[in-house]
């Protein structure tokens, strides 16, 4: 299994594609995109499809080893915490704000997305891929069972975002205790997540005409990867 984790240098191809991301002149019958709602377990199944088939995981955020300098101008939603002077800043934005600002990076890493994919897929690998294409381009760049959907309750992320371990989210944590009314605080974020994990969305994702999994506690995770093979066809 290849793990994107370093850095890749930039391409012809790559700089080639600026100009024709989401268009029909890119198919990717290699890829396998999954699509989703938070604790649905996309990361989980990227990882362990890639290993199981000898394929490319690009997980989350891998369009961070797109290589070079974003310009601000082009792609400010994601150079937003790169310049960011005062991260506290960044938990007292309005939920609507922040609303905005993770649709605005969804929209941004597509474009980075597009960029990468073709020299990924041209390794003559499986190609899996946790993304930010929304669902119109994917209908376009890839057979319809080759994406797949994971959804949760949207209510989770709500109740749990701060359980996980990872650095990013105890940072957080950290920056909303740190402010003069941290439940005030707290609140106010929570309130963002709720517009982020919105019911609206998960039914747009349910109905999107891509093969669907649905949480449950009570299936292990070779059952649920058993599933999503049969849903890429792979079984």
């Amino acid at each position: 299994m290849t793990m994107l984790k370093m850095k890749i240098e930039k391409t012809d191809s790559m700089m080639d594609n600026k100009e024709t991301n989401g268009s029909n002149d890119m198919f990717f019958e290699n890829a396998y995109f999954i699509i989703g709602t938070s604790y649905a377990g996309k990361s989980t199944m990227v990882k362990e499809l890639a290993i199981k088939y000898n394929g490319i995981a690009c997980e989350e955020n891998y369009h961070d080893n797109y290589p070079g300098e974003l310009d601000a101008k082009e792609f400010p939603c994601l150079t937003y915490t790169r310049d960011l002077e005062d991260w506290h800043d960044f938990i007292r934005r309005s939920p609507q704000e922040y609303k905005d600002w993770i649709d605005g990076v969804k929209k941004e890493c597509e474009i980075i997305e597009l960029r990468m994919l073709p020299d990924i897929c041209n390794q003559r690998k499986k190609v899996f891929v946790d993304t930010n294409i929304c669902i119109e381009t994917l209908r376009k760049i890839a057979p319809l069972n080759h994406t797949l959907v994971m959804l949760a309750d949207p209510e989770i992320p709500l109740h749990r975002f701060f359980d996980r371990p990872d650095p990013e989210k105890q940072f957080l944590y950290k920056l909303i205790m740190e402010e003069p009314d941290p439940e005030k605080a707290m609140e106010n974020y929570r309130a963002g997540l709720k517009l982020i994990c919105s019911q609206e969305d998960y039914d747009e994702l349910e109905n999107s005409g891509f093969n669907v999994i649905y949480r449950d506690e009570n299936r292990t995770i070779e059952q649920t990867m058993l599933l999503a093979e049969q849903a890429f066809g792979l079984k």
